[in-house]
C-alpha cells in the first residue's frame, strides 16, 4: 500500500494540529487537508512560552511579530530566569543571544575563565545584552537583539485555524469511534467517528495529546521512557490577574521537589507547578503553589500527569506523531512548541508525494530522535548539576547515573573548557550559561586567552559589559513597547 500521498487527515486541533495544519496548507498548496477535531476534548494549553525559533515558522505563515503577539495577548521574552537550583537563595539568567564576544578557537567563556582567575571577571550574565536588558524590564524590536515570545496558546490556535481554513482546510468536528486499517500492510485507512461519517486519507497525523490515538493505540509505537532521569510527572497549572507590568521574561523557581513557572501576558500571569509524585503529592503540590502566586486566580487549579520520552519512531507506517502525541519533555526550556515546528519542517522536507519511503522515514525519525535526544541532556543538565541536598529529590538528581552524551560534555567542558556541539543543534550559548549558571566551571582556559595582559583582558571585559548596559540603556520599558504597539 505505497501511493502516492493527496489526502491527509491530522487528528486533533490545538496548537500541535493547527500548526501543522497552517503550514502545510501554505507550503504544500496541492494537498487535500482535513482536521478533525472536538469541542468536547480540552487541550493542555500551558505551553505558553517559546524560544526564539518560532520567528521562522511564523515568518514562513507571514505572520508579523507586533501583529502576533496582539493577536496571542503575549509578551516578549529575553530569557529565563532560575532561581534556588544550583543553591536556594541564588539566581542566574539564562538569556538569548550569544554571550560576550569570543574567536573562532576561542569562546568568550575562555576569556571569562581566565579573567575569574586573575579576580577581574564578573559574573557570566553580567556580559549577556538579553539578561541585561530583561532584567531592567526593557524590551524593544532592535537589530541584534534576540527574543521569543510569552503567548495564549488557546489564542495561537485559534489564529492558525483561521490561517489554515483561509488555505482551504476543512475542519470535521467529531470524535473517533475507531480507526480503519489495512489488514495487509496495517496502514490507516480511515477515521469513523461517533455519528458514524468515515474520514478516509492516504496519510495521518496524529496531534491527539497524550493519548496518541492513532501512534500509539492504533500502531503500538513503543516509548522511550526518560523518567529514570527525569522524574517529574505532574504539574499543576492555574491563572491569575497581573500583579504588576509583565517583565520580558520567564521566572523557573525550584523547590524540594521540582520546580514552578511563571509566564506574564498582557491579561494574566500563567503560573504553574512542576513535581514528581514519588517526592510530593497533589495536595501538597497545591499547597505550595496557591500559597505562592501573586494576583487573584481566574482558573482552579488543574492537575495534567505526564511521563517524560518520546515515541521510539515518531513516523510509523503512514503516520506521524507531533506534539504531545509524539513525546513530551518537561516545559522547563520552553521546548514544546519548538519540537512541534521541527517535526512540521521536516515532513514537509520528506512529505511523501510520490509514496512512502523507507529510508526517508528513517532520516526523519533519525532527525527528530537527535532533537529530542539533545534536549533531553540539555533539561537534564539543570538538574544533576547542582549543589542542592536539602531533599530526597535533590540528593537523586545530584547523584543520579547520567547519559553517557551529557557526562562527556559536561567532563570535556570541566576538565578543558571546550564546548563541542553538533552542526544546527539548538542551544547553543544557552549550554554555557547553564553549565557555568549551575556551578560547573572550566578548570582551565584556552591559551590564545593568555595572549592579552591583564590591562588588556580588564579593557575587553569592561568593553563587552557597558556595550550590553549601552544597548539596555537604549530600550523602552517593556510595558511601554506593549501597550504603544502591541496592545491586545
Amino acid at each position: 500500500m505505497n501511493k502516492h500521498v493527496n489526502k491527509i487527515v491530522i487528528l486533533g486541533g490545538g496548537t500541535a494540529g493547527w500548526m501543522t495544519a497552517a503550514l502545510l496548507s501554505k507550503t504544500l498548496t496541492k494537498l487535500d487537508i482535513t482536521v478533525v477535531e472536538s469541542d468536547q476534548i480540552g487541550t493542555i494549553g500551558v505551553g505558553e512560552a517559546t524560544i526564539p525559533s518560532l520567528h521562522f515558522f511564523n515568518d514562513m505563515l507571514g505572520i508579523r511579530s507586533t501583529e502576533f503577539v496582539k493577536k496571542t495577548s503575549g509578551s516578549f521574552k529575553l530569557g529565563i530566569q532560575f532561581e534556588n537550583w544550583r543553591k536556594q537563595g541564588e539566581s542566574y539568567f539564562h538569556g538569548f543571544g550569544g554571550t560576550g564576544l569570543g574567536m573562532w578557537a576561542a569562546g568568550f567563556h575562555e576569556y571569562w575563565k581566565r579573567g575569574v582567575e586573575l579576580g577581574i571577571s564578573k559574573p557570566f550574565g553580567t556580559y549577556n545584552a538579553e539578561g541585561v536588558a530583561a532584567l531592567q524590564n526593557k524590551f524593544a524590536h532592535q537589530d541584534g537583539l534576540n527574543f521569543a515570545y510569552h503567548l495564549d496558546a488557546s489564542l495561537y490556535a485559534k489564529m492558525l485555524r483561521q490561517e489554515a481554513q483561509n488555505n482551504g482546510v476543512t475542519r470535521v468536528e467529531g470524535l473517533v469511534d475507531k480507526v480503519h486499517t489495512d489488514t495487509q500492510s496495517g496502514f490507516i485507512t480511515a477515521l469513523e467517528l461517533q455519528d458514524g461519517q468515515k474520514v478516509e486519507a492516504d496519510f495521518f497525523i496524529d496531534c491527539s495529546g497524550f493519548k496518541g490515538l492513532l501512534i500509539d493505540e492504533t500502531l503500538n509505537t513503543p516509548f522511550v521512557d526518560w523518567s529514570h532521569w527525569l522524574p517529574m510527572d505532574s504539574a499543576i497549572a492555574v491563572q491569575t490577574k497581573l500583579a504588576g507590568d509583565p517583565p520580558p521574561y520567564t521566572r523557573s523557581i525550584a523547590h524540594n521537589a521540582g520546580w514552578q513557572w511563571r509566564i506574564p501576558l498582557q491579561h494574566r500571569m500563567g503560573n504553574g507547578i512542576v513535581y514528581a509524585s514519588e517526592y510530593m503529592d497533589d495536595a501538597e503540590a497545591k499547597q505550595m503553589l496557591v500559597s505562592t502566586i501573586e494576583g487573584e486566580p481566574l482558573t482552579e487549579p488543574r492537575v495534567i500527569k505526564f511521563k517524560t520520552g518520546h515515541r521510539e519512531k515518531l513516523w510509523n507506517k503512514n503516520c506521524v506523531a507531533i506534539g504531545l502525541a509524539g513525546g513530551f519533555i518537561e516545559p522547563l526550556e520552553s521546548t514544546a512548541i519548538h519540537i512541534i515546528q521541527q517535526g512540521i519542517m521536516q515532513l514537509i522536507k520528506y512529505f511523501p508525494t510520490y509514496g512512502i519511503n523507507d529510508l526517508e522515514v528513517a532520516q526523519y525519525n533519525d532527525y527528530m530522535n537527535t532533537d529530542y535526544n539533545e534536549i533531553k541532556d540539555f533539561i537534564i543538565l539543570h538538574y544533576c548539576q547542582t549543589e542542592r541536598d536539602d531533599s530526597e529529590f535533590w540528593r537523586f538528581c545530584k547523584n543520579m547515573t547520567i547519559p553517557e552524551s551529557l557526562k562527556n560534555r559536561m567532563d570535556l567542558f570541566k576538565k578543558t573548557g571546550r564546548f563541542v556541539q553538533r552542526k544546527g543543534e539548538i542551544f547553543e550559548d544557552s549550554w554555557l550559561q547553564v553549565m557555568i549558571g549551575q556551578g560547573l566551571v572550566p578548570d582551565q582556559h584556552h591559551p590564545l586567552a593568555d595572549e592579552m595582559s591583564k590591562q588588556e583582558l580588564q579593557k575587553f571585559l569592561n568593553q563587552v559589559e557597558n556595550d550590553a548596559l549601552a544597548k539596555a540603556a537604549n530600550l523602552p520599558p517593556h510595558s511601554e513597547y506593549l501597550n504603544r504597539y502591541c496592545k491586545a
